[in-house]
């Protein structure tokens, strides 16, 4: 081989050795209030989905749950974008009926009662957006105090005399939302 062509394939080699780096990718590091999910039923091998959110969860890390989410003040249930609710078939909040699709989720906390409020936007950052014209329906549920602290901000679904209540749970704090078929 002449001198001329090795040189070129090393070169070569080379060039291409450096160029796999240059198109690799950045991925972010892991979120500080990941994102999480809850369903009704649970079990992701069950084809009659009811019910689900998208949430993220925040921590306490020794901070007051009225830092995070004042009183009285429009929250979006959660860290990042505004909670994402999914009902698979028409359910009622309360005496309001709310037809099968997508919305927001968000709650005003109050020492002894939340008002749940399903809206119909979506894709919202926090609840710096939120307008109250965008209401579907709107709910005052009970404050009641649960004996183990919940480091990260919590949801789950339980079935309980004809509803499905979707469980709120930071800290001490506990809000069950009632969701009728």
């Amino acid at each position: 081989m002449k001198k001329t062509t090795v040189l070129s394939i090393i070169t070569f080699s080379f060039i291409m050795l450096l160029s796999t780096n240059v198109g690799a990718q950045k991925f972010s590091k892991l979120d500080k209030s990941p994102m999480d999910a809850a369903a009704f039923p649970s079990s992701y091998k069950d084809p009659n989905k009811l019910i689900k959110i998208v949430y993220s969860r925040p921590q306490l890390k020794e901070r007051a749950l009225s830092k995070l989410a004042p009183n009285g003040k429009v929250w979006r249930l959660g860290a990042n974008e505004a909670a994402e609710l999914t009902l698979y078939k028409d359910m009622k909040l309360g005496s309001t009926s709310v037809k099968a699709g997508t919305y927001t989720f968000y709650a005003i906390p109050g020492d002894k009662e939340w008002i749940a409020i399903i809206s119909k936007d979506l894709n919202v950052w926090g609840a710096y957006f939120y307008n109250e014209a965008n209401d579907v329906a709107r709910l005052s549920v009970p404050v009641t105090s649960g004996g183990e602290s919940l480091e990260a901000f919590s949801i789950a679904f339980e079935e309980a005399n004809g509803s499905i209540n979707m469980h709120l749970g930071w800290g001490t704090t506990r809000v069950a939302v009632p969701f009728t078929k």
